[in-house]
């Protein structure tokens, strides 16, 4: 019998940021399914670096920015290319999304991400059994 490919698990920003800015209520759910989740890799996109830093670069943040440079680096950061915008307005369209909500989840299913990681009810409606709130 072979072994089970790790599960791909892309990061809504908000999971990333509860994590790294220790959110009060949802550090502590955050940071415990990320060391119960064996058998997963988990991804980002280049629109979660850009919404995770744009608190800490308006306020000019030094540690905190450094704080998610190290975060970034040890994640595999997906690429989004000009097909997956197309599907991010059929998403918009069809589901009534915001348009980065849209984006991440049309970054999911392009990369294959069989988890979509959020703390936002509008993409669990719209990604079905992909999404994991685990706020829920």
């Amino acid at each position: 019998m072979g072994v089970a490919s790790p599960a791909k698990v892309y990061l809504d920003s908000c999971i990333v940021i509860y994590l790294l800015e220790e959110h009060p209520q949802f550090s502590s759910i955050v940071r415990k399914a990320f060391e119960t989740s064996e058998n997963k890799r988990f991804y980002v996109s280049p629109l979660v670096v850009m919404e995770c830093l744009v608190g800490p670069l308006r306020t000019q943040n030094r540690p905190l920015i450094q704080h998610y440079k190290d975060f970034f680096r040890c994640q595999i950061i997906l690429d989004i290319e000009s097909p997956t915008y197309r599907h991010a307005a059929e998403l918009r369209a069809r589901h009534n999304l915001k348009t980065p909500d849209a984006l991440h989840l049309a970054v999911a299913y392009h990369h294959d991400c069989t988890e979509l990681w959020t703390n936002d009810d509008r993409l669990n409606t719209a990604a079905g059994s992909k999404t994991v709130n685990l706020f829920s």
